[in-house]
């Protein structure tokens, strides 16, 4: 972490933020049974010899509750978008008629269940330890600050306790966000 120790908490927390908000963006990906573009417009589909986003190479809608339908912009671009839905392991069979591609989200199993429900707790526990790895990088930046006589030891422990606290309060939120996930992972 490469800043001044003005800047010093509103860089610890914006990380700490950014590391909240991809965690939240990865488990929006994370299927519950209900059919939601956000499952595979992320996809990386081979379109002319370049990895592109599905979302960027077509329509993607939820006609109903548990069909999502894929219309690619360029017709001819429909196989290789199938074979990247294939190679994504969503655990969704595509279904195409030249036109579209239809992905029925089928009903999870208990097993599907637990095993994303493990994924979503692991990758609650990579955010937890990012959070915790900014913590240690701005109570080193702030450390640095006190040898270097550019704050005194009193500014120095103020500073350590507000990283500390917002260290609390965003692993608090992961721990939050982990939860509603779960509640919903479980319940469908």
């Amino acid at each position: 972490m490469n800043v001044s120790i003005g800047q010093l908490m509103d860089q610890v927390e914006e990380h700490m933020m950014k590391t909240v908000e991809h965690m939240q963006t990865d488990f929006v990906a994370v299927r519950t049974g209900k059919a939601s573009p956000t499952l595979v417009e992320n996809v990386m589909v081979d379109y002319y010899g370049n990895p592109t986003r599905l979302k960027e190479l077509a329509g993607i809608t939820t006609p109903e509750a548990r069909l999502l339908v894929v219309q690619p912009w360029d017709p001819s671009s429909m196989g290789a978008v199938e074979k990247a839905i294939i190679a994504a392991n969503i655990g969704i069979s595509p279904v195409n008629d030249g036109r579209v591609i239809r992905l029925p989200v089928p009903e999870l199993s208990e097993e599907r269940r637990s095993a994303l429900a493990k994924q979503v707790k692991s990758r609650a526990e990579e955010a937890r330890v990012a959070i915790r790895n900014i913590r240690r990088d701005g109570n080193e930046v702030a450390k640095k600050a006190q040898k270097g006589s550019e704050i005194t030891e009193d500014e120095l422990k103020l500073k350590l306790d507000g990283i500390q606290k917002l260290t609390d309060d965003y692993i608090k939120e992961v721990d939050n966000v982990l939860l509603k996930k779960e509640k919903e992972l479980m319940s469908m």
